[in-house]
This record gives structure tokens, sequence and C-alpha cells, in this order.
């Protein structure tokens, strides 16, 4: 079978890459090499920076994944910094931000990077739209999946599958495997 090294720290992440690809032949091994991340406003060229870097320095294909939730009432934020805030700030200041606005609507963004040493990289994004809960709901998943609802339920409250079938990652590394399937 091919692989793929998926360049992260995040196991969660590499375990739900590794369930789609499959479905292609494709085994997704971790790498937490990491790699720079520019300072951008946007997801495309912080995973197009990462995915050449990161190929030139394994000298292998590799993907990386820049994610992000863009909340509308807080003009975009945290966007391409999402994780350095849930770091910092966590769920709970979040909720703070977001008390008293009525405008709860939030998305959240997926950029998949991939690119074989030498050559230009590919990016596939997937998106979901919902909204900030108004308090922290559920046990499962990562991250800000507690405070992200979509049709009412959190993504913490979504047993796995439902919430993979319904996540901008799924919808970027569906994309991806696509582009695979087709020879690439």
């Amino acid at each position: 079978m091919r692989k793929i090294i998926f360049v992260t720290g995040n196991p969660h992440k590499v375990r739900e890459a590794g369930d789609i690809l499959s479905h292609v032949g494709i085994t997704v091994e971790q790498n937490n090499c990491g790699y720079p991340e520019l300072q951008e406003n946007e997801l495309e060229p912080i995973a197009s920076f990462g995915a050449r870097w990161a190929a030139d320095k394994l000298d292998s294909e590799v993907m990386v994944d820049d994610s992000g939730l863009f909340i509308g009432a807080l003009g975009g934020f945290p966007g391409p910094y999402s994780a350095y805030v849930f770091d910092t700030l966590g769920n709970e200041r979040i909720l703070k931000l977001m008390e008293g606005e009525t405008n709860r609507r939030a998305v959240f963004k997926c950029v998949i990077g991939y690119c074989r040493p030498g050559e230009e990289p590919y990016l596939f994004s997937g998106e979901v739209a919902g909204e900030i809960a108004n308090e922290s709901r559920g046990s499962g998943g990562f991250g800000y999946d507690p405070i992200f609802a979509v049709g009412g339920m959190t993504f913490g409250e979504m047993v796995e599958e439902e919430k993979n079938r319904l996540s901008h990652r799924y919808a970027a590394l569906s994309k991806f495997a696509l582009w695979l399937k087709k020879g690439h």
C-alpha cells in the first residue's frame, strides 16, 4: 500500500485521515516533526508552505492539515490562530467573549496541503457551517468540538462517526481521496 506521511501532532486527525484514505489504498503515518507556520489570515498559504517544507525536509510525500474556527461575531477570530487561541484561552473564555451575542454563526474550515519533494503543493479544502453553543456540551472530539454546534448538537455530543461525516476535515479529506483515486 502507498504511504503518505501526515505531519501533525494530533493523533485524532491521523486516525480520521487514515480511515478515509484507507478506502483508496493509502496508509497514513504520523510524523510530529512540525513545520514553520506562516502568520497569515487565511489557511491556504499556511498549508501550502507547510506541505512543501515538510515534503522537502522528509524527502517523502506528505500531507498537512491547517484548520480553523471562524466566528462571525468576532470578525472571523480565531481563524488561522485557532490552535494557539484554544491552548491559551480554551473554550470557556471563547464562550465568555460570545456572551450577549445574538449572531453565533461560525464556520470550521480545513485545508489539506499535499506535496511531493521538489514539487508544487496541492490544496483540498472543506468547511462546515454551524454556531457557537451557549455552553460547552459533550465530551467527545477535541478542541472546539464541545462548543461548535450543527443542527442543535455540538460536535462534542456526537459519536465520532457522525461528527466525521459532517466535519470540515472529512470534506477536505474526501476531496483529497477522490483526487488520489484518480491516479495522482
